[in-house]
């Protein structure tokens, strides 16, 4: 019977094996011609019509690896809400399914430009903010993804979930033969060899009665190892996820629902067992690499914890949660012992959200952080994590909970007696340091006790000077301390550890403080000020605030004028702290700037913040307060734009 030519009324539904070899020759065409990804990353319509090909169980892994290749090369970040029935698409997935789909999602919500690097001036950043003042498209579709119902649960119900409650063993090793056979992927063949050498080897040491036994014992284990390694890798992707949605706008919203859903709590009970489980020899890395690379699904994991854990906590309430009910009542009995008012936010936390167990997230973190090795890439996000805890309004009980667990002895050691090497994690530790001393005459004791020797004292001191961009913090902390301190000299303890202290004893000579503010405002310029080195001109502005509180702010821009000519630049620095002065007007006057992280690292009213900038700027060269009375008129050059190198 020959094949009717009238159209047929019934759609023949494309069959799965078919639509599977499109994907395949499509993968690797893009993989093997250049260009190819490119071109369909332009024909938007092809990209959301490969969403609706997820909705099939069969061709979900195939699809997914194709729209994250192609999303990758993408120069217009797509919108979300264009998929079509995006949130019954969400909800059809299962968990496997959501996970794999949070690494596409993890393109669309991060931003695509390098505008939000800390390394990115801050010029330029501010230059951006006016062009475009709307919403971003990831901002958009960070908002689309949470207006899907139920999805913020789901997200935390597998970043909390334990290897027991995941893939079954038949479905598992099903969708791991897709994976190689998809992606033609030899790394996991490698891993899989890999453990049933070792396996077997191990094996080998029993006796021949026994040898069954354990061969038996591989073959049961083998999934089981291969399934922990999927599980981390799948709770990479969502963790970083959660992350960007926690430091995106809607992070209140995103901080309430993550509570409420116990995603802290549940980490809490992965910590040992799967977060921070001791390396096994089968641990899977990537071929070419090894376990203590970031590429190894072990480390990501890890980092992307320590970075949630300081998104979470940073400048928010409820990183009480980060504790365990007696641990509370810990922080609750140090604010009563020391008669000052108890934590509102300590007081206010809901009991039922906390971490249960022995230990709370944070005390476990502090263990591990305090046996980390010293070459481990792990120190500088530890230190990152512990540090937003403290960050905010300065909290005696807070520091006093991790003194007494030695994290500041623990902090010494790294930068004294280990003598640490690596910039970014002396950076972390001063900070952390920084936040941990602040205004608390305990910790400064502390410090003297392990500081006990001259020899100990000037290699902190090295340390420090080595590098003020990274060291400024823990300077801004000790001259804010030291001027506390001095206020209340009457009180004998705070007397006690002004005269005995090494590092007050250091800070509260003149030339001391002078030599610190000329370097700071030295090593920055307008044209190159970065979020990460910003710091720098808050540091100054710091000394300056309390030098002005004691009516010796002319003193100080003297003493900056005489160091000037010394060093044969007069007028540069003070003509390159005016433009830097000006540009703090314009970036942090800007309305949408939150001025509390000022006020609350410094504990100054922010109105004394913007009053001292605007004294110094007064254009009168008359007035003894104002920078251009300190510059010689041949040498003045205060009112130059500000232009992007």
């Amino acid at each position: 019977m020959r094949p009717s030519l009238f159209p047929q009324k019934k759609k023949h539904k494309i069959d799965d094996e078919l639509i599977k070899d499109c994907l395949s020759i499509l993968y690797n065409t893009c993989i093997c011609t250049e260009g190819v990804t490119k071109r369909l990353a332009e024909r938007n319509d092809f990209v959301l019509f490969l969403f609706t090909l997820m909705t099939n169980k069969k061709t979900f892994l195939q699809t997914a690896t194709l729209i994250e290749d192609i999303l990758g090369v993408k120069k217009e970040m797509i919108q979300l809400e264009d998929i079509p029935n995006l949130a019954s698409l969400v909800s059809s997935f299962d968990q496997q399914q959501l996970a794999n789909f949070c690494r596409i999602l993890s393109v669309t919500i991060s931003e695509l430009d390098t505008g939000n690097d800390d390394k990115y001036t801050l010029l330029a950043k501010d230059a951006q903010q006016k062009k475009t003042q709307s919403p971003s498209r990831a901002e958009i579709n960070q908002a689309t993804l949470l207006n899907i119902p139920g999805f913020i649960e789901r997200l935390c119900k597998l970043a909390t979930r334990k290897v027991s409650e995941s893939t079954g063993t038949t479905t598992f090793l099903q969708e791991l033969e897709e994976w190689y056979t998809w992606l033609d992927n030899a790394l996991v063949l490698d891993a899989l060899m890999r453990v049933a050498h070792e396996e077997t080897e191990q094996s080998g040491t029993e006796s021949s009665d026994e040898s069954g036994l354990a061969n038996a014992s591989s073959r049961t284990q083998l999934p089981q190892s291969m399934k922990i390694m999927h599980e981390i890798m799948y709770k990479v992707e969502v963790l970083y996820v959660l992350c960007v949605l926690l430091m995106g706008r809607q992070r209140n919203q995103v901080h309430k629902m993550i509570a409420e859903f116990k995603l802290i709590p549940g980490l809490n009970n992965l910590f040992d067992k799967l977060i921070w489980r001791k390396h096994s020899a089968s641990s899977l890395v990537l071929h070419g690499h090894n376990q203590n690379c970031d590429c190894s699904p072990d480390i990501s994991l890890k980092i992307q914890f320590l970075r949630l854990l300081q998104s979470f906590s940073d400048h928010h309430e409820n990183k009480y949660l980060l504790l365990n009910s007696q641990e509370l009542n810990e922080l609750s009995a140090i604010s009563l012992k020391a008669n000052i008012p108890e934590v509102e936010a300590v007081m206010n936390t809901d009991r039922s959200l906390v971490c249960d167990g022995k230990k709370g997230l944070l005390t476990r973190l502090l263990h591990v952080m305090k046996k980390e090795p010293a070459e481990s890439s792990f120190r500088f996000w530890q230190a990152r994590a512990v540090e937003s805890f403290l960050r905010g309004v300065t909290s005696y009980a807070d520091q006093m909970f991790l003194l007494k667990r030695g994290l500041l002895e623990h902090i010494l050691y790294c930068i004294v007696d280990s003598e640490c090497k690596s910039r970014d994690v002396l950076q972390s530790y001063f900070d952390l340091l920084g936040e941990l001393m602040k205004f608390n005459i305990d910790a400064f004791k502390r410090f003297n006790k392990y500081i006990n020797t001259d020899e100990k004292f000037q290699v902190f001191l090295n340390q420090i000077n080595s590098s003020l961009v990274d060291s400024n913090m823990l300077v801004r902390c000790i001259a804010l301390s030291l001027d506390r301190f001095e206020s209340q000299s009457d009180d004998i303890k705070v007397a006690e550890i002004l005269s005995e202290c090494r590092l007050l004893s250091y800070m509260i000579q003149g030339s001391v403080r002078m030599s610190f503010l000329f370097r700071l405002i030295n090593i920055i310029h307008v044209q190159t000020l970065t979020q990460e080195n910003v710091s720098c001109l808050n540091t100054s502005l710091v000394i300056l605030m309390l030098a002005r509180r004691k009516g010796r702010l002319p003193c100080y821009l003297q003493t900056i004028r005489d160091m000037e000519c010394m060093e044969k630049y007069p007028g540069f620095i003070l003509n390159n702290f005016h433009s830097l002065l000006r540009f703090w007007q314009q970036h942090y006057l800007n309305k949408d700037k939150d001025s509390t992280c000022l006020e609350n690292s410094s504990c100054i009213n922010f109105n004394y913040w913007k009053e001292t900038v605007s004294v110094l700027l007064i254009p009168d060269r008359t007035s003894p307060c104002a920078i251009v009375s300190y510059i010689d008129e041949a040498y003045m050059d205060v009112d130059k734009e500000f232009l992007e190198d």
